[in-house]
C-alpha cells in the first residue's frame, strides 16, 4: 500500500494536470456562462452546459497519466500493478476534489436562485434529485468514467500502437452506429428514452460503475505487456 501511495505521490507532482488545468477550465467555463447568461434578456430559466468541459478533459487526464508518468514509473521499479492501482487513486482524489466544487456551486445557486438571474451552471434537477450526495456520486462517476477511457486508449496505444487504436476506435464506433439504426429501424427511440429515465440517478451511477470496471479491467491487461 505504500508503494502504491508513493504512486499517488508521483503523479501529484505534476499538480496541473491533475487539479490546476481542471479547476481553471471550471472557471473559465463558469466566468463565460454567467456573462453569456447576463447578455440573455428575459426572466425565464437559463441552463448551459459549459460546467461539462472539466470532466470532459479527464478524458485527457487519462492519457497523460499512462504517457507522462509511466516511462518514469518502471525507472524507478513500481510494478505495473501498483502503478495502476496508484493512477486511478489520484483519478478518484481528483475527481472527488473537482465533484465537492460541483457541489458547492449547486447548493450556492439553489441560494441565490441561480446568481440573482435564474442561470443554471452546476444544478441539474434530475441530477440533484437525491440531493447533494447523489450529485457528488453523478459528477465523481462522470469524471471517472471519462479518465477510465482515456487510461484505456493509452494503454491500447503503448501495448498495440496507434494503427490498432486507431482500428479499435472506428470498431466500437461501427457498432455504436449499428445500434443507433436497429433502434431507429424498429422505431424504438421512445421505448429507449424511458428506460433510461426510468432508470434514475441509481441505475445511471451503476451503470458508470459497471463501465469503469469493464475499462479498467480490460485496461491492465495490455498495461502488463506495454512498453514504457
Amino acid at each position: 500500500m505504500s508503494r502504491t501511495l508513493n504512486v499517488v505521490r508521483m503523479q501529484l507532482i505534476n499538480r496541473n494536470t491533475y487539479i490546476w488545468i481542471p479547476l481553471l477550465i471550471l472557471a473559465g467555463a463558469f466566468v463565460l456562462s454567467l456573462a453569456v447568461y447576463a447578455l440573455i434578456p428575459g426572466d425565464g430559466a437559463k441552463v448551459g452546459g459549459g460546467a461539462q468541459a472539466p470532466l470532459w478533459y479527464f478524458l485527457v487526464v487519462g492519457v497523460q497519466s499512462l504517457t507522462l508518468t509511466f516511462p518514469f514509473s518502471q525507472a524507478m521499479s513500481v510494478t505495473r500493478r501498483e502503478f495502476f492501482l496508484g493512477t486511478f487513486l489520484t483519478s478518484a482524489i481528483t475527481s472527488a476534489i473537482l465533484s465537492v466544487v460541483f457541489v458547492i456551486g449547486g447548493l450556492i445557486e439553489r441560494a441565490t436562485d441561480g446568481w440573482g438571474m435564474n442561470g443554471w451552471i452546476f444544478y441539474i434537477e434530475g441530477v440533484w434529485q437525491g440531493g447533494a450526495l447523489s450529485a457528488f456520486a453523478f459528477y465523481f462517476l462522470l469524471a471517472m468514467t471519462f479518465f477510465a477511457a482515456g487510461f484505456w486508449s493509452a494503454t491500447l496505444y503503448k501495448r498495440f500502437g496507434a494503427f490498432w487504436l486507431t482500428a479499435t476506435l472506428i470498431a466500437i464506433a461501427a457498432v455504436l452506429v449499428g445500434v443507433m439504426w436497429l433502434i431507429g429501424r424498429t422505431d424504438s427511440w421512445g421505448a429507449v428514452f424511458e428506460w433510461f429515465a426510468s432508470l434514475g440517478s441509481v441505475g445511471l451511477a451503476l451503470m458508470s460503475i459497471a463501465l469503469i470496471v469493464v475499462l479498467a479491467g480490460t485496461s491492465f491487461i495490455p498495461l502488463r505487456r506495454a512498453v514504457p
